[in-house]
């Protein structure tokens, strides 16, 4: 296991990755049935991670990857117990790339000792270059970002997804309307926008104001939540409480805000306070 990392090398090698399929953008045909779509999928899935293993493989020869499975719910609920380890969304937002609209990124995220050692996400189309290494703060191309406090609610800007829970879990979407419920009447500007690990990203850059999901999504969740963290941002789950792996729910913003939001939803004032 190396202590120290190559930050540029990993840089490089997941820009190689993402450029790849920058050139490629809106020249597929979008699928029109479940074969072709799946199709596609593993076709990304195998291209991108073609060019990250062999990229990083000299300076992380022995470091395993751990492919993700968004739909393995145990297999999100910890870390692998060994000491080091890859985890790769090959195309977070590949949906939207085989739709031909933009968002869509290539996350890369390094875990060691059971914790966010480093992560990377990068957006081919905006050129950008998210990334974060425990303790020492989170970056993009090259600058340090921070989260923007607001006064007022009624400019803040609140997203919210959701993952895709099989088996189906009863009476969960109607907690995702709940939630829906509470963002709309806290903050003044709701969106659903894909993919997630970027949107934490733009918390931690001032972009946005308030992450919100309900459900299992950790492999979703990983890259972003470090980036946010360590640009100073609010990490909890939907209870209030510090998230950690393997929480059902993630609630991410600006410091204090997704405590007040909690506040606001349990039907308290709003009140924000500068830190």
């Amino acid at each position: 296991m190396n202590k120290e990392i190559n930050i540029q090398s990993i840089l490089n090698t997941v820009r190689r990755a993402g450029d790849l399929f920058l050139k490629d953008y809106k020249l597929n045909a979008i699928p029109t049935n479940k074969e072709q779509f799946f199709t596609e999928l593993k076709s990304i899935d195998e291209r991108c991670m073609t060019v990250l293993k062999s990229g990083l493989l000299h300076d992380f020869p022995d470091t395993p990857w751990n492919t993700i499975d968004e739909f393995d719910n145990d297999g999100q609920k910890q870390p692998l117990p060994i000491p080091e380890y890859w985890i790769c969304d090959a195309m977070d937002g590949a949906i939207q790339y085989l739709q031909h609209i933009p968002g869509w990124t290539i996350n890369l995220a390094l875990i060691r000792n059971g914790e966010l050692h480093f992560s990377v996400i990068y957006d081919p189309l905006a050129n950008e270059m998210f990334w974060a290494q425990e303790g020492s703060g989170a970056f993009l191309n090259g600058k340090p970002i921070q989260p923007v406090f607001k006064w007022e609610p009624d400019i803040m800007v609140a997203v919210f997804e959701y993952g895709h829970q099989e088996p189906a879990i009863p009476g969960f979407n109607e907690k995702h309307g709940h939630a829906l419920r509470d963002l709309l009447n806290t903050f003044g500007v709701v969106r659903n926008y894909g993919p997630h690990g970027l949107q934490l990203a733009y918390v931690g850059a001032g972009r946005v104001d308030v992450f919100h999901q309900l459900g299992l999504d950790t492999f979703n969740w990983l890259a972003g939540v470090l980036i946010a963290r360590e640009a100073g941002a609010d990490i909890l789950n939907a209870d209030g409480d510090i998230w950690k792996w393997g929480d059902e729910s993630l609630l991410v913003s600006a410091p204090g805000i997704a405590t007040h939001f909690i506040t606001q939803a349990n039907h308290q004032p709003f009140k924000t306070s500068h830190k």
